[in-house]
């Protein structure tokens, strides 16, 4: 035994060099592999206050990023907006403003993507971010800008009275970030100097600002009061009117008062429906998620027949021997799409084929799977439906749908922020429908599909 000890000693220190060679050239090569460039984007990224943003980052090359750490703080590595460490989210560390408003998008974790969704971004966002990763002891880390900006109110125009021997105007607005400036002209184009301006922030951090300028008989009698964007110096299209002398009687000074405030009150109208389109049209740029949505087997009624693909669904002579689990549909034929959506803004579409019998909406997870269920936003369900000829919304009562045809491609839109869904005919791009905002709730959502017989329902790529 004695031998056997030492002869097994020996070995063991014959093979110690090699396997400190083999452990430090391990070592090596993994530090070798774990080197990358951590990117982001080269232009600030633009977010729009109360609404929902994606800053970009990445590995260069691609590679996976599920057991490296990913940090994202603002001007000191201990300002933490959102940390990713051993392979799950740490809060312990992240600044209160942030609590409960940040998400590492994982999707993409695999191939390197370490980008970080924000939800309702508010004006105090606004700065520098550094997308940190770390792999062992190295480490790499991008700067991106983000840049905040809101749309208020449109301007409040009002006539305050006499003063200085003319007619004090005066320009209002709220609710605009970054600070907006007001900018007053003549006929020709020329700038004029306020008399008065004062600027203030409400709670939120947005701005108001008031705006007055004397009118005189003799001068600058055609004016136009405008704002200019602070960011991308663009001038919105001014709001112009025209003062006559006919309101410098000599006379008393109310029935001027009430003349302009009336030429006013037209130009306000004007132009708040002004802001208004501008407001719809910088929404419509805001990015919408399109969604690569799947049917859940799971949930199917055994009546129903799915692809291999699990894009396309319709309705079967027979009653499949499917097990009826708690998440199936037992009674009415629907079936749910895997993917569920609680933020942001989302948008699919499904094609209709044959049969006067189909239903395309959303409903929310919980809705029940087993007996008779109201198809109705009461029962968690919001859709529109062929039934025989005619189209209805399923709202409670159904609303009848004054469609001139049939359509083959329907556009469903929700966006979780507002609480709202949209069907568009994706044909000629026709409104069909939309349930007013605050109508869906704000748990997790899953499309929803409804098929009768000779008809059949696919989801677009």
């Amino acid at each position: 035994m004695k031998g056997l000890s030492i002869c097994h000693s020996s070995t063991a220190s014959s093979s110690l060099p090699g396997f400190i060679i083999f452990f430090i050239t391990f070592c090596v090569h993994k530090l070798e592999s774990a080197r990358f460039t951590v990117i982001g984007p080269d232009h600030p990224v633009t977010a729009i206050v109360g609404e929902d943003i994606v800053l970009p980052c990445h590995l260069f090359p691609r590679m996976s990023a599920e057991n490296m750490e990913v940090r994202w703080f603002r001007s000191e590595f201990t300002s933490v907006v959102h940390l990713y460490q051993h392979g799950k989210d740490e809060y312990g560390q992240q600044m209160p403003e942030y609590h409960e408003r940040t998400e590492l998008l994982k999707a993409g974790i695999m191939v390197g993507n370490v980008a970080l969704g924000i939800v309702n971004v508010r004006p105090s966002d606004e700065g520098q971010y550094h997308c940190f990763v770390q792999d062992g002891i190295f480490n790499e880390e991008a700067v991106l800008e983000l840049k905040v900006e809101a749309s208020g109110s449109a301007p409040q125009i009002s006539v305050e009275g006499y003063q200085d021997g003319g007619i004090r105007i005066v320009c209002q607005l709220a609710g605009w970030y970054p600070e907006p400036e007001v900018l007053w002209r003549d006929r020709r184009g020329q700038l004029l100097s306020p008399s008065t301006e004062t600027k203030s922030q409400d709670g939120r951090g947005l701005f108001e600002i008031k705006s007055s300028i004397i009118i005189t008989e003799n001068s600058n009698q055609n004016l136009a009061c405008s704002i200019r964007n602070a960011y991308f110096s663009l001038e919105e299209e001014p709001s112009t009117f025209y003062i006559s002398d006919f309101f410098f009687p000599r006379m008393s000074p109310w029935p001027v008062v009430w003349s302009v405030t009336l030429v006013i009150s037209l130009v306000f109208v004007s132009l708040t429906l002004f802001l208004l389109k501008l407001r719809e049209w910088r929404r419509s740029l805001s990015d919408v998620v399109r969604a690569n949505v799947t049917l859940d087997p799971d949930t199917a009624h055994p009546y129903l027949v799915l692809s291999e693909d699990r894009k396309s669904v319709s309705r079967g002579d027979t009653r499949q021997q499917l097990r009826d689990t708690p998440e199936r549909f037992d009674t009415e034929r629907w079936v749910l799409g895997c993917e569920g959506f609680t933020r942001g803004r989302h948008r699919w579409e499904v094609e209709v084929g044959g049969g006067r019998f189909w239903a395309v909406g959303v409903a929310r997870e919980s809705v029940g799977r087993k007996g008779g269920i109201s198809c109705s936003p009461e029962g968690g369900i919001w859709a529109v439906e062929r039934w025989l000829g005619q189209f209805r919304a399923l709202t409670s009562p159904e609303t009848p749908l004054p469609l001139s045809r049939a359509p083959s491609r329907i556009r469903v839109c929700l966006d979780c922020g507002r609480g709202q869904v949209t069907f568009i005919d994706a044909g000629d791009e026709a409104p069909i429908f939309t349930f007013p905002p605050g109508s869906v709730p704000g748990e997790r959502i899953r499309p929803w599909l409804w098929v009768g017989g000779g008809s059949w329902l696919r989801l677009c790529p």
